[in-house]
C-alpha cells in the first residue's frame, strides 16, 4: 500500500464571482456577492420549474 496522502482541502469560492470566500461572508466572498444571491432567492431565481401545485381541498390542511 503506497503512502497515499489526502488531497489538500481546495479554498471554497463564491458561488456568485467565483473569487476565494471570506471568513466573514462565507461561503461568499463579500457582502455584496451575498446580497446579490439573497436577490436572486427572493426574485425566484433558484426556483424549480414544474408544473402548478393544486390547492388542498377541503379538510386537508
Amino acid at each position: 500500500m503506497p503512502n497515499e496522502k489526502p488531497d489538500p482541502p481546495r479554498p471554497a469560492r463564491c458561488p456568485v464571482c467565483g473569487k476565494p470566500a471570506e471568513p466573514a461572508f462565507r461561503p461568499f466572498c463579500s457582502a455584496r456577492c451575498k446580497q446579490v444571491d439573497l436577490g436572486r432567492w427572493l426574485n425566484g431565481g433558484y426556483a424549480i420549474p414544474g408544473a402548478p401545485a393544486e390547492p388542498p381541498e377541503e379538510g386537508e390542511a
